[in-house]
């Protein structure tokens, strides 16, 4: 009995030592899927709030992107019908087309693949199913043109943009900025969806007309759907993207020839 009372207490002071050197050592950082992601530069944030805002000067605000012609024609109808409306859009349109388009030519712009941002430009040209949708992407793809020359003079991709004919299309124009920020792609396809979204609903807002809340209701629903969407869209494979949507095309040839019009498209 005495030997056991004895072993124990000469053990513990070297158990408090050592669990002492153990509080002291540091920790070693995780790695894998479990460390934490490092939080987005200032600078790369800012850039991307600005991509993304609404006083872009890019036209964005000028299109409807068919919602005017959807609302004419009583496809869509009330706060309800719009936010089912622009999930459907955000989710069989955007993710299949733009988005996944934007995700392949940020890292195109990153390596400097002149001949993968042709593909990617007239891929989205060539997908447009009206007129006006096809002036749409152009006409913001040559403003985001001529924001990039102000912003980056004698840069090598605004020179490979300003090349590709007969115009850059707004997607892969818009891919070149993001490049610029610094960002992750699935933070800057977040940030362009975005961008998107709060357009629509501000068309909304205007074309139903819907109230200051009901828009915000419907931007939260959307805000809720992005990263799915997003996340879709960088993981979509070339031969998988598209952009089969045949009633937004539909509605699209129609508001070329509707009777009144507050947008573009």
């Amino acid at each position: 009995m005495r030997m056991a009372i004895t072993t124990t207490t000469m053990a513990e002071p070297a158990q408090r030592r050592g669990r002492a050197r153990a509080l002291r050592r540091p920790r070693r950082p995780r790695t894998g899927a479990r460390a934490e992601r490092a939080p987005l530069p200032a600078a790369a944030l800012l850039q991307l709030m600005w991509l993304a805002s609404p006083a872009l000067p890019v036209g964005g605000f000028s299109y409807s992107e068919v919602l005017e012609a959807a609302i004419d024609h009583t496809a869509v109808q009330g706060e309800a019908g719009v936010a089912a409306w622009l999930c459907d859009q955000l989710r069989l349109a955007q993710a299949r087309a733009d988005l996944a388009v934007a995700a392949r030519a940020i890292a195109a712009w990153r390596r400097g693949d002149a001949l993968r941002i042709a593909e990617l430009n007239d891929w989205v040209r060539l997908t447009r199913e009206s007129a006006e949708l096809r002036l749409q992407t152009e006409q913001m793809g040559r403003s985001m043109l001529e924001w990039l020359r102000q912003r980056h003079p004698g840069d090598a991709g605004v020179a490979v943009l300003a090349g590709l004919r007969p115009a850059p299309c707004w997607p892969v124009a818009w891919a070149l900025a993001a490049a610029h920020s610094g960002a992750p792609v699935r933070e800057a396809l977040l940030s362009h969806a975005f961008g998107w979204a709060e357009n629509m609903v501000q068309t909304a807002i205007k074309a139903v007309p819907l109230g200051q809340s009901a828009g915000q209701r419907i931007l939260q629903q959307l805000a809720d759907a992005i990263p799915a969407a997003v996340d879709a869209a960088i993981a979509l494979p070339d031969s998988a993207r598209q952009a089969f949507a045949p009633m937004l095309a539909i509605l699209s040839a129609r508001h070329e020839t509707q009777y009144s019009r507050l947008f573009r498209s």
